[in-house]
C-alpha cells in the first residue's frame, strides 16, 4: 500500500507513530504538508499539485487536520476522495466532527447519549436556555476548539450570564450544556477503527480543573469498557462518518454521555498509557479497507431501472411482526433484506428463519414499487411537553 499522511507536523508524536507503523508493516508512506498543496478542476480530471508538481498516484490517505486550516484541509480531502484514493475519514466526516454544534445535531436525531444542550444568539434567550438545561452549573463551549481550549464552566446564573455576554460580543458563537455533576474532573477517551473500539482510557483531572485533557496535566488511566460504551463511541463515529476516531464520553448516572468526537485523535496520551500500538491499527484498518473496500449499495445499485435500495421501518401494527422472514414473503415482491438493524446492532445478511420484531429496521435492496408499499406515511412525531422544575 502507498499512503499519504496529510500533517503539517511531521516530527510530532503521532505523525512519526504512524510512519513507523507503516514502514514496519512494509508499506510504502510519505508526510505531505497540507498546505502545500493546489487543487486542479476540470471536467472529468480531478487532480491534484503538491508543490507545483502533479502528485504521484496513492492507494489511501490518511488525514490529520488542524482545526486551523480546517476549510482548506477538508478541501484537500475532498479533492483525493473526487480522484478515488480512499480516506478512512471524509470531508464531511471531519466537518462534522470538527463543529460541534453540527455533531450535536446529528446525534440528536438518534437514541445516544449527549448533555442536554442549546445554542443561542439573542440575550434575551440566554437565561430560558439555562433553565432548559437544568440550569446552572453549566458548560459553555465554543463552536470549535480542542485540547479544552474554549471549554468554560460557570458556576452560578450570574457568572453564566456574563460569559456568554462576553463572548458573545465577540462575535463567538456557544453552546450551553448541562454539567454532568456525577462526571466532574474525569472523562474517558475511546479509539475506535472501523467496527472496534481499540483502546480505551480514563481521563482524570488535576486539582480543581473540571478538564481532564492530559495537556491540562490531567492524568490517565486504562480502562475496560463495557458493552454499551463501546457501542455508543462505535455508533457516534460512524454517524459522524468516520472510519478512525476519537470519542470523548463522560459518565454520566444514565450511562455514556458524548462530549466531543474527533477526527485526529492524538495518540501519545493512549499509547503511552495502554502500551497498545495504535497506530499500526490504524495503518491495519486503511490496509484492509484498500484491498477489500466496501461499495455504496446506495449508488451502484440504483443504477438498476425500477430498482433500489431503502430502509424499511417496522412500527408497531405492522403485518410483518412475529413473521420470520422467509413467511413474510418479501422476496416474492423482489425484496432482498441486506441487513437487519435492532436495539443498535447490525444483523447483516440475516437468516431466513429468523423473526421479524417491532421497532427493526430492514436495509433491503428491489423493487421500488413493491417497497413503496411497505414504507408507512411519515407522520409528524408528537413533542413532550417539558416539566419546569421547581
Amino acid at each position: 500500500m502507498k499512503l499519504a499522511i496529510l500533517s503539517r507536523e511531521p516530527k510530532n508524536y503521532s505523525t512519526r507513530r504512524l510512519v513507523e507503523a507503516c514502514k514496519s508493516r512494509g508499506h510504502s508512506v510519505q508526510v505531505l504538508d497540507t498546505m502545500k498543496f493546489a487543487i486542479d478542476i476540470e471536467a472529468g480530471e480531478p487532480d491534484l499539485y503538491y508543490k507545483q508538481k502533479r502528485i504521484s498516484h496513492f492507494d489511501a490517505i490518511l488525514p490529520r487536520v488542524g482545526t486551523s486550516i480546517t476549510y482548506f484541509g477538508t478541501a484537500i480531502v475532498r479533492q483525493f476522495q473526487q480522484m478515488d484514493v480512499y480516506c478512512p475519514n471524509t470531508a464531511d466526516g471531519i466537518l462534522n466532527s470538527r463543529d460541534k454544534l453540527r455533531s450535536f445535531q446529528i446525534l440528536s436525531r438518534h437514541k445516544i447519549g449527549i448533555p442536554a444542550t442549546t445554542f443561542v444568539k439573542n440575550k434575551e434567550d440566554v437565561l430560558p436556555a439555562i433553565e432548559r438545561v437544568g440550569g446552572a452549573p453549566i458548560i459553555i463551549k465554543l463552536l470549535e476548539g480542542t485540547q479544552g481550549i474554549g471549554v468554560l464552566l460557570a458556576e452560578t446564573q450570574e457568572m453564566a450570564t456574563s460569559i456568554i455576554e462576553l463572548l458573545q460580543s465577540q462575535k463567538q458563537n456557544i453552546l450551553i450544556q448541562k454539567f454532568v455533576a456525577e462526571s466532574k474532573g474525569k472523562d474517558i477517551r475511546a479509539i475506535v477503527v472501523g467496527d472496534q473500539v481499540v483502546a480505551a482510557m480514563r481521563r482524570v483531572a488535576k486539582g480543581q480543573e473540571f478538564r481532564s485533557n492530559v495537556h491540562r496535566g490531567g492524568s490517565t488511566e486504562i480502562v475496560e469498557l463495557d458493552e454499551v460504551y463501546k457501542e455508543t463511541a462505535i455508533r457516534a463515529a460512524k454517524l459522524m462518518g468516520l472510519g478512525i476516531a476519537g470519542v470523548d464520553m463522560l459518565e454520566g448516572k444514565d450511562g455514556p454521555q458524548i462530549m466531543e468526537i474527533n477526527s485526529s485523535p492524538g495518540l501519545e496520551g493512549i499509547e503511552g498509557c495502554t502500551k497498545l500500538d495504535i497506530a499500526g491499527a490504524f495503518v491495519d484498518y486503511i490496509a484492509a479497507q484498500v484491498d477489500y473496500p466496501e461499495i455504496d449499495l446506495r449508488q451502484k445499485l440504483s443504477v438498476s431501472k425500477g430498482y433500489g435500495i431503502t430502509e424499511i421501518h417496522l412500527p408497531k401494527g405492522s403485518e410483518y411482526i412475529g413473521k420470520t422472514i422467509v413467511d413474510s414473503a418479501l422476496e416474492e415482491k423482489e425484496i432482498t433484506i441486506l441487513s437487519l438493524h435492532r436495539d443498535g446492532k447490525v444483523i447483516p445478511n440475516p437468516k431466513h428463519k429468523r423473526t421479524l420484531e417491532e421497532n427493526d429496521r430492514l436495509l433491503c435492496f428491489g423493487k421500488l414499487e413493491s417497497m413503496k408499499e411497505l414504507i408507512p406515511p411519515k407522520t409528524q412525531k408528537r413533542r413532550k411537553p417539558k416539566v419546569k422544575k421547581l
